[in-house]
């Protein structure tokens, strides 16, 4: 069995959701978990063999939407 790890802490659930159908995009299966001691953040868990993959393809939505921005 895989280990679930935590791969981004979104602000709200909305983000978390946001961040979670980018995964889910790439193939990538998640877990929305809230931390006890903040129940404003969630955190966005995966596989710990996907962990590098999921930080790429988050990695890569942000800057291309940090370009949508800028132009």
């Amino acid at each position: 069995m895989n280990t679930m790890v935590q791969v981004a802490v979104a602000g709200d659930v909305t983000e978390a959701e946001e961040i979670q159908a980018i995964l889910t995009n790439v193939g990538i299966e998640t877990q929305l978990s809230t931390p006890e001691d903040d129940a404003d953040a969630v955190t966005v868990l995966v596989q710990e063999t996907d962990l590098e993959t999921a930080l790429d393809a988050i990695e890569a939505l942000t800057e291309s939407d940090d370009l949508v921005g800028e132009a």
